[in-house]
């Protein structure tokens, strides 16, 4: 018997607490450079200097300071793939492993890819929860379950930090949608505030040490996060020891009084914030007290000496972790986070792994796969693998045929597949200011992520250049998204040469994100290269609301009938012994910014996987989404296969997972219902700037239970390519330990679920809820005995009522079923704690 589990014990710390004689001096380090700094010095450092980086202080001896998005791979400062980054999975795919363990390696990664980059604090991660899976941001949050996000959450900062650099936790609080996110008010009673979204941040916060945190746009109970001084004085510095910094979300200070009052240390992106002159003015005129300005600037000196930038402070980490293989560890989380939702037996056998023989791949998702969320996720990987190309590497030659079947768009993108682009940048006069190249049609530069030599005081046109090599020969469509003046050329004729203006009731962030404008259409030649370009002339009546440059260059393939599509991939399916379809979300239905209107997917993809599985009764689907989708099919097809936004390695995990090569690891982190109409929970459009937390702790499978409605697919369902009995259980208050054995004829791992269910509750409370789980591995024919630790604030409610009216922290005494499970909706064994 062995015992293989990971995420069954809280890990250690982070270079940080473990060493206290460098712990004493950094704090000596960082209270004698205040000491050194004036009033406009100390303002200066937290009004940040540009986009992504607070200024250097020579005269302490502090470097500047660098921030860059994450949370799926890391950026670095310019919008460009000649320095290019590893892409992992969506974090939805990463909490979808029930690993911290590899959470943590992740992490470690992502530290590994900062120092090459030379950042020093990751903007990640989002510990946000899927409070409703029309949530638009969903794909950048972990799970709908609290504890489940802040275990996999305190994973992942501790494996950044382990490498030396900061994490920003964010977004602090209650950011769980994206319609009027910079202006709405989320109304949370107490109660769900403590128990649900506070929850992951107080988890990592205890745990983790996170040396950031990050606050959102949104107000909490009327009071803007950014100015909220209860909950980030009081409540995650004063209750829970938070020692970090604290930085507002891009462009959500608002208040330099309420700001610096309420316990923001950070305004960004500078150097124009309510921080800086504004703050010296503000203390020098008595409306602000210089004790507050100081307590911010230690928490950043702080900062700046755990990642080791203020001289004669020890850095939190001085020998970072051995180097991992980026992309190997990219491909074992993509199938590690893999749930396999449905995997019907026929004829003897199971839909998965694949069967002898060929496979009929359809779905413009396996051609051209959809690897990552966007937005401020954003990251450009030196190479992607689609599934075409991991099962074309996966499986024998021949053995495997694909069509198009059904395209998820039919709107102009951003220049992309057989694009070769650069940017050429010009002033006035026409001269040359600099050039870089592009990673696609999208051109976007915030702050100073410009090419050298180019600055917005001096670009006055930008010309997207480069060559094009169709893959389809036909009619390709080709336009502009944008605002301003637009020249387009291809192959040498011009498409368009005017200007694009904005309606007066036109959002000018969706004029520049939103729908495309088809400018012209080109015939062209499968193979035949041909010359593109687009030159944009700048004007300040279109400039965006901060010193940005933003506007893409689009195109569409040829289109066909879409029955042709539909019927050649039918045809194909019929001759195959299985049939593989990969379906997927878009950019315009799920990414930052705007929340989703319903849960179905675009295009014919339906219309697709139905006439596939009429066709072919071993069809397998490929679920290419970040979040929860309508599968209107699933009871017709053989397997279903959800993939997330899965990394660049995605296809390669794909190929061998299909083949059987690997086991589907993951466990769903969130429930995926049948429709719409059965979700509890769907409300994210505020009323009057308000939107009301009225399900209070129903939120996920909590609201499932008590509804009485049965979802598609219920929370922790995931099935594997072994089988598993669970053999005993013995609980104490503090833990349980479960024995389970392998019964199959491979290796597999199994992620053991402790619930708890009180039998006679006297308060309020769901019917059940996860309290610990472990992810163990075991051989054909092994048992595994693991012991998961069941927390005191399992049994725990917030009662508003305790402390003079503050609220605290209930024990609720009584009797609790401890379920051991492998999914919300499976339990394989019961004990009874009278406690």
């Amino acid at each position: 018997m062995a015992d293989t589990s990971t995420g069954a014990h809280t890990a250690t710390g982070t270079g940080v607490g473990t060493d206290p004689a460098a712990d004493a001096a950094r704090e000596q380090a960082v209270e004698a450079a205040l000491g050194k700094l004036d009033l406009d010095a100390k303002t200066r450092l937290l009004a940040g200097q540009d986009m992504w980086s607070l200024p250097a202080l020579p005269e302490i001896g502090l470097a500047s300071l660098v921030m860059s998005d994450g949370p799926i791979g890391v950026r670095g400062v310019r919008w460009t793939a000649d320095d290019p980054s590893v892409a992992l999975p969506s974090p939805t795919a990463l909490a979808a492993t029930w690993d911290p363990a590899l959470a943590r390696r992740a992490g470690r990664l992502l530290a590994q890819e900062a120092r090459r980059k030379g950042v020093h604090v990751l903007l990640a991660p989002t510990v946000n929860l899927h409070r409703t899976p029309l949530g638009g941001r969903h794909f950048e949050a972990y799970s709908e379950d609290p504890y489940l996000t802040g275990a996999i959450g305190t994973g992942y900062v501790q494996g950044v930090q382990d490498g030396g650099v900061g994490t920003t936790v964010k977004h602090f609080v209650g950011n769980d949608a994206e319609t009027d996110r910079f202006t709405v008010d989320s109304v949370i009673a107490p109660r769900p505030l403590r128990e649900l979204y506070l929850a992951p941040f107080e988890a990592i916060v205890k745990n983790a040490h996170p040396w950031g945190i990050m606050t959102a746009y949104n107000r909490v109970n009327g009071i803007t996060m950014t100015e909220h001084r209860y909950l980030v004085n009081e409540v995650l510095r004063g209750e829970w020891g938070f020692d970090g910094y604290n930085v507002s979300d891009w462009m959500a200070a608002r208040s330099t009084k309420g700001d610096i009052e309420g316990g923001m240390d950070v305004a960004m992106p500078g150097p124009q914030t309510v921080y800086g002159p504004a703050l010296a003015a503000a203390v020098r005129s008595g409306e602000v007290a210089e004790t507050d300005v100081d307590a911010a600037v230690r928490n950043v000196l702080r900062l700046a000496a755990r990642v080791g930038v203020l001289d004669g402070a020890p850095a939190a980490v001085t020998e970072p972790p051995a180097a991992l293989d980026g992309d190997a560890l990219a491909r074992e989380i993509a199938r590690r986070g893999f749930v396999l939702v449905r995997n019907e037996t026929r004829d003897g056998a199971p839909a998965l792994p694949l069967r002898p023989g060929t496979v009929a791949l359809s779905g413009a998702a396996a051609r051209d796969a959809r690897v990552l969320g966007g937005g401020s996720a954003q990251v450009f990987p030196d190479h992607v693998v689609a599934p075409l190309g991991g099962l074309t590497a996966a499986l024998p030659d021949g053995a495997l045929v694909f069509t198009v079947g059904a395209d998820p768009s039919d709107e102009l993108t951003p220049a992309d597949q057989g694009f070769t682009l650069r940017a050429i940048c010009r002033d006035a006069a026409g001269t040359v200011l600099g050039e870089g190249s592009l990673p696609n049609g999208q051109v976007q530069w915030i702050g100073d992520d410009l090419p050298a030599g180019a600055t917005h005081e001096t670009l006055a046109s930008i010309e997207v250049i480069g060559t094009f090599t169709p893959r389809e020969s036909g009619e390709h469509s080709f336009g502009t998204r944008g605002l301003g003046a637009f020249a387009l050329t291809v192959a040498g004729e011009t498409l368009f040469d005017g200007v694009h203006s904005m309606g007066a009731d036109v959002d000018p962030f969706e004029a520049f994100f939103g729908s495309p404008v088809e400018r012209g259409k080109v015939a062209l030649t499968e193979g035949e290269t041909v010359e593109v370009s687009l030159l944009h002339t700048l004007d300040k009546e279109f400039a965006a609301p901060l010193p940005a440059v933003m506007f893409s260059f689009v195109h569409l393939g040829p289109q066909r009938d879409a029955d042709e599509l539909i019927a050649e991939a039918v045809e194909a399916a019929r001759a195959a012994e299985t049939a593989v379809v990969v379906v997927a979300t878009t950019e315009r239905v799920e990414s930052e910014g705007f929340d989703r209107k319903d849960l179905g997917l675009p295009g014919r993809q339906n219309d697709l996987v139905a006439a596939v599985a009429a066709a072919n009764p071993n069809t397998v689907v490929v679920v290419n989404a970040g979040s929860p989708v309508e599968m209107p099919w699933r009871e017709d097809v053989a397997a279903i296969l959800l993939s997330w936004f899965p990394g660049q390695e995605g296809g390669a995990a794909l190929g061998d997972v299909l083949t059987g090569a690997e086991e589907p690891g993951g466990r769903l982190p969130t429930t995926w219902p049948v429709s719409l109409a059965d979700v509890p929970v769907t409300e994210c459009t505020p009323i009057d700037g308000e939107l009301a937390y009225t399900e209070g702790v129903f939120i996920g499978y909590r609201a499932w239970d008590k509804s009485g409605a049965v979802p598609a697919y219920p929370f922790g369902h995931g099935l594997g390519y072994t089988t598993w009995t669970y053999d005993s259980l013995m609980v104490t208050p503090d833990a349980a330990t479960v024995r389970i054995t392998n019964t199959g004829d491979r290796t597999g791992r199994e992620v053991v679920q402790v619930y708890l269910a009180p039998e006679a509750d006297t308060v309020e409370r769901p019917a059940r809820w996860l309290a610990g789980f472990a992810s163990v591995e075991a051989a054909a024919g092994e048992s595994v005995e693991v012991t998961i630790e069941l927390p005191r604030r399992a049994f725990e409610i917030w009662d508003e009522s305790l402390r003079d009216g503050k609220g605290d922290w209930a024990f609720v005494d009584g009797a609790y079923q401890v379920l051991a499970a492998h999914s919300l909706a499976d339990a394989r064994l019961t004990a009874t704690l009278e406690i």
